[in-house]
C-alpha cells in the first residue's frame, strides 16, 4: 500500500502565495499526491519538505499530472507561466483573480491548446482552507464535465459552487459579491466616522452596527424578486420618495459631525435621479437600472 489511495487524485499546483500554500497543504494533508511549482523556489521547497514533489519548471509541473490548478497573481502571470507548457489533454483549473472577459478569453486559449478549462472565484482567505466550518468556498464555471470529474478533489480545501458553463460566471459572481462587500464597508466607515469625535465607544457601537446590517441584508431577496418581475412597487416597505425626502438629514448630520459625505452622496444622487425619472412609490431597485449602461 502506498500513502496515497486510488481515490486521492494527483494534481499539480502552480503558484504558492498565501492562498496557494494553504490549498496545497490541505490537499497534501488529505493524501493527494501533489506536484508544486513557484517562481520563487523557496516556497516550493517548503512544501517539498513536507513531502510534496517540487518541479524545477512550470512545464515539468504541468507534465506531471492531468489536473492542473493555477493560483497566481493575475491573468498576465497565467499567460507567462503557462506559455511553453504542453496543455494537451490537461484539465486546467484557474483560481487566479480575473475579470469575466479574461476568464472567457483564457477558456478559449486553453481550448485551442487541447485543454479543458474551469475558472474559479475564491470566496475565502487562506486560513479558511481545510476548515469546512469557516464557510469558505470557490465559485466554478466553465467545463461542467471537468467540474463533475474533479469535484471531490476540488472540494477538499474549500467548498464548491458551480455556476454555469460560461467561463466568465465564476469571476462575475466573485466580483459582484466583493463589490457588495465594499459597499457595506463604505457604509460602515461612514457610520464610524459619524461617532468618531463623540464620547461613544466604537467597540460598543460595533455590535449595534453588525446587528443592523444583518437585519437589512435579507432585503436583497425583495430586490431580486422585483428585478425578476419588473414590478419595483412589489412589497415596498419604504418608498423611493420617502427615502429621498430623508436624505438631507443624513447630509446635514455629516456636515455637523465634520464628516465628508463622499461615500453617501453618489448613491443619494442616483436616488434623486430615479425619483425624477420614475415613480415615487417604487423601491430603490430602480437605481440599478441607472447603473446599467
Amino acid at each position: 500500500m502506498t500513502r496515497h489511495s486510488a481515490h486521492h487524485s494527483p494534481l499539480t499546483l502552480l503558484g504558492l502565495g498565501a492562498m496557494g500554500i494553504a490549498l496545497g497543504r490541505t490537499w497534501f494533508a488529505a493524501d493527494h499526491p501533489l506536484t508544486v511549482w513557484n517562481r520563487t523556489p523557496a516556497r516550493a521547497a517548503a512544501l517539498a519538505a513536507e513531502g510534496a514533489e517540487a518541479a524545477d519548471s512550470a512545464a515539468e509541473a504541468v507534465a506531471a499530472n492531468s489536473l492542473i490548478v493555477v493560483c497566481l497573481m493575475d491573468d498576465d502571470s497565467v499567460q507567462k507561466v503557462l506559455t511553453g507548457t504542453d496543455l494537451t489533454g490537461k484539465d486546467l483549473v484557474n483560481l487566479t483573480t480575473c475579470t469575466p472577459a479574461q476568464a472567457r478569453a483564457r477558456a478559449e486559449w486553453a481550448r485551442e491548446r487541447g485543454a479543458r478549462y474551469l475558472d474559479g472565484g475564491v470566496m475565502a482567505v487562506p486560513p479558511m482552507a481545510g476548515v469546512p466550518e469557516a464557510g469558505g468556498y470557490v465559485f466554478y464555471s466553465g467545463s461542467q464535465e471537468l467540474f463533475e470529474q474533479h469535484e471531490e478533489t476540488l472540494s477538499v480545501p474549500l467548498g464548491t459552487r458551480y455556476v454555469g458553463r460560461d467561463a466568465g460566471f465564476a469571476a462575475l459572481h466573485d466580483v459582484a459579491l466583493l463589490s457588495a462587500m465594499y459597499g457595506m464597508l463604505a457604509g460602515a466607515a461612514h457610520a464610524f466616522a459619524l461617532i468618531r469625535k463623540e464620547d461613544i465607544d466604537p467597540a460598543s457601537f460595533a455590535p449595534l452596527l453588525a446587528d443592523w446590517l444583518t437585519a437589512m441584508a435579507p432585503s436583497v431577496h425583495r430586490t431580486a424578486d422585483q428585478l425578476r418581475s419588473g414590478d419595483y412597487t412589489e412589497g415596498v416597505l419604504s418608498t423611493l420618495a420617502m427615502q429621498v425626502a430623508g436624505t438631507p438629514t443624513f447630509l446635514q448630520t455629516a456636515e455637523q459631525q465634520g464628516v465628508s459625505p463622499e461615500l453617501l452622496s453618489p448613491y443619494f444622487a442616483l436616488m434623486r435621479r430615479r425619483l425624477a425619472d420614475g415613480d415615487g412609490v417604487e423601491d430603490l431597485t430602480g437605481v440599478i437600472d441607472l447603473l446599467v449602461r
